[in-house]
């Protein structure tokens, strides 16, 4: 049996790949891979939180958390605390050398992205934006329902 690669598929494994590549490189000096500054950023907005909130926030499996927040707090950027109200649980916290990258960080990220649309008109850009994000609301609704896996 053959397997045809869908276009739409194809195009966002390549965009994926490619921005995993630019900021993997803009980041390097840093000692920040690719797949954690994902977390950094959402550390960003919700410091302090719990590793197993942040798998969610991300829709990240636990197991990736756990290895990317190791590595993070391996290079000094985030630091676990035990939860006063739970023993058994940490929260997450950005030190100081996470917030003084935030600004090279943001600005990677904006580069890219201005790159990305810089030929595209606003109606083109949101009309992206939204048909993405019809995409991802499909994509979670079929992985959270319970009888996906029977038909493979």
């Amino acid at each position: 049996m053959e397997c045809e690669i869908n276009p739409i598929g194809k195009w966002i494994s390549i965009l994926y790949r490619q921005s995993q590549s630019y900021i993997a490189g803009q980041i390097k000096p840093y000692h920040i891979g690719s797949g954690q500054y994902t977390f950094l950023l959402a550390l960003y907005q919700k410091d302090g939180i719990s590793q197993e909130e942040l798998s969610k926030l991300l829709m990240m499996d636990k197991g990736t958390t756990a290895r990317a927040i190791a590595k993070l707090e391996k290079t000094g950027y985030v630091v676990r605390k035990m939860d006063p109200h739970d023993k058994r649980a940490y929260n997450l916290f950005i030190t100081d050398k996470a917030r003084a990258i935030k600004p090279i960080l943001c600005q990677v990220l904006s580069s890219w992205i201005n790159m990305l649309i810089e030929n595209l008109e606003q109606e083109e850009q949101e009309c992206i934006e939204n048909i993405l994000k019809k995409m991802v609301i499909s994509a979670i609704d079929y992985n959270q329902s319970t009888d996906h896996n029977a038909e493979l």
